[in-house]
């Protein structure tokens, strides 16, 4: 099944550069270019885009913005969000994060890491698994005002079985299905299970929002190295 991909970014020349990267994958194609958010969210619909490249820093309709309305509307609820961003050390990721995106990756990646981060967020996977990338969103949460966090979320953690918490505080920590299952002596496919229920019950859209659920309601501490 081949990955529809849209690039949206200002900047036609990495448009291009990210054009000629995609279409060599046999198993991926670009579906459509944008220049700001509000087209991106256009194609997204339009073109049936399967992940879309978001770059945050665009006239008119930001990416940030482009972002939550994708999460908002229930056509695009199978769009997935990779957001791209010149600066990863920016206090937009985790906005991005708390709007939907299922990651970020920085311009500056190599190519084979943009391949496989548009791979695994199709999968539905989150792009949280390096140790920088988790510390970035747990200092940034751990910075954030008593004002950003959502108190009904924390309620919300009641309807979760006490193995769906056990799960959710091992996805906050970046591990993955077969990980979690080799940790709490369980098979992927239970873990599997649990994951999808936990993010039913919470309304993520994937694991990425599962990992700022279980920060922002206090289920895992932000630690601060």
């Amino acid at each position: 099944m081949t990955i529809r991909v849209l690039l949206a970014d200002d900047q036609a020349l990495l448009r291009s550069a990210f054009r000629v990267l995609v279409d060599s994958e046999p198993d991926m194609e670009v579906v459509g270019e944008a220049s700001d958010g509000a087209e991106a969210v256009r194609l997204a619909k339009q073109q049936s885009a399967d992940v879309v490249l978001m770059d945050i820093r665009m006239p008119g309709t930001d990416g940030l913005a482009a972002t939550r309305m994708i999460g908002a509307d229930p056509d695009l609820a199978h769009v997935r969000v990779v957001i791209l961003t010149t600066f990863e050390v920016d206090d937009y990721v985790v906005q991005s994060l708390r709007a939907g995106a299922s990651g970020f990756l920085g311009k500056g990646s190599e190519p084979e890491e943009l391949l496989s981060a548009i791979r695994v967020a199709a999968g539905g996977e989150a792009l949280l698994s390096p140790a920088a990338t988790k510390g970035l969103i747990a200092r940034f949460l751990a910075q954030g005002d008593a004002a950003d966090h959502d108190p009904a979320r924390a309620g919300r953690l009641d309807a979760l079985t006490v193995r769906e918490r056990e799960v959710l505080v091992q996805v906050a920590g970046g591990h993955s299905n077969d990980e979690i299952a080799e940790r709490l002596e369980v098979s992927p496919l239970t873990v599997k299970t649990h994951v999808n229920r936990a993010m039913a019950k919470l309304g993520a859209r994937d694991r990425a929002q599962l990992v700022v659920i279980a920060y922002e309601s206090g289920l895992v501490r932000p630690r601060v190295d």
